[in-house]
């Protein structure tokens, strides 16, 4: 069993209020939003077209592809109409710290 490892993606200051915040780790393209006071990590990339969900907006615990219009879950990843029909990677998240300057990690490793 492996154990998650973290990297610094930003400090929570940096994530406004349901606006996707574009960062990689490890090469990998990660959308970090902060929503309904909880921040959630999930694949920059639509699973419907190669674009970047973090150019959408987001909604009700929601990001939306801004090309086509479908919707993930930031929670679990699913999509939530069409044209998507596969759900996108979501990432373990985690906060350091205490206020403004509490770092944001993210982790890659998937749970099987």
């Amino acid at each position: 069993m492996s154990a998650d490892t973290f990297q610094r993606v930003c400090a929570l200051a940096d994530l406004v209020e349901d606006t996707p915040h574009r960062v990689e780790v490890d090469g990998t393209p990660v959308a970090v939003v902060r929503t309904e006071g909880e921040v959630f990590a999930v694949n920059d990339i639509c699973s419907h077209a190669n674009v970047s969900l973090s150019e959408g907006e987001v909604e009700d615990c929601q990001i939306e592809c801004w090309l086509h219009g479908s919707s993930f879950d930031l929670r679990t990843g699913k999509p939530s109409g069409l044209p998507a029909t596969r759900p996108i990677p979501v990432y373990h998240v985690k906060i350091e710290g205490e206020g403004p300057a509490a770092a944001v990690l993210v982790s890659l490793t998937q749970e099987s």
